[in-house]
């Protein structure tokens, strides 16, 4: 199932906003998450923010506690986590007095990764295939995968971030790059790991999130 959905995944910007340097036409961006309560593995909250763009101002938040009953398989995350984010996005859906200022909102930032999987297919990738929403994967700390590792020589690279936005790719042993690690803010000195989920190429997808970012977590995340 997970590699017949991973032939769906487009990683390349499908939009006209996705192409203008300054985002141009992009008003409004999505963030997903699924936040476990602490010591416990089967009671999460499954949340929805909607933001203004380039505001960054709050149009529409969804938090509800959910029951994860599938157990947890490493590199099968999404089929544990993905079905409550899909019914958080269809909540937004009934609401016909916000359904067309709030949910159509253009790209979607997802806790967790995309591409950076070991088999390529990450929750962002799996977020995006089923909704077909240009998905981007940011995560807080790097999956070993393909060779990638918390090793002297990124610690090096993570170094070599001077300035906010700063980046670098991340290369595995394959030679292919699975995303990229940002220096989001200057206050901060450990990086985002950005990848491509679906419909958004690398390059746009890292500015993307920078241009979200007013503390280390974008805001459609942080919030």
């Amino acid at each position: 199932e997970q590699a017949r959905l991973r032939a769906r995944v487009v990683e390349e910007d499908t939009e006209g906003w996705q192409k203008d340097p300054g985002f141009a036409g992009l008003e409004r961006v999505g963030g997903v998450d699924l936040s476990y309560v602490k010591g416990e593995e089967t009671r999460a909250c499954a949340s929805l923010v909607v933001l203004s763009f380039p505001a960054l101002q709050v149009l529409y938040e969804d938090c509800r506690m959910v029951a994860v009953g599938a157990p947890y398989l490493a590199g099968f995350l999404a089929f544990r986590e993905v079905p409550f984010l899909v019914e958080a996005l269809q909540r937004l859906q009934p609401a016909k007095e916000i359904t067309f200022l709030f949910w159509l909102f253009q790209v979607l930032l997802v806790d967790g990764n995309g591409l950076l999987h070991p088999r390529g297919f990450g929750v962002a990738c799996h977020l995006g295939v089923l909704t077909d929403l240009p998905c981007i994967g940011v995560a807080k700390n790097l999956l070993h995968v393909d060779g990638l590792a918390k090793d002297e020589l990124h610690k090096e690279q993570i170094r070599s971030l001077q300035r906010e936005g700063d980046s670098f790719p991340l290369t595995g042993t394959s030679g292919r790059v699975l995303g990229m690690a940002l220096r989001s803010h200057h206050r901060s000195f450990r990086p985002l790991y950005v990848s491509v989920g679906h419909r958004v190429c690398l390059g746009t997808a890292v500015r993307l999130v920078q241009s979200c970012c007013r503390y280390r977590i974008p805001e459609p995340i942080r919030q």
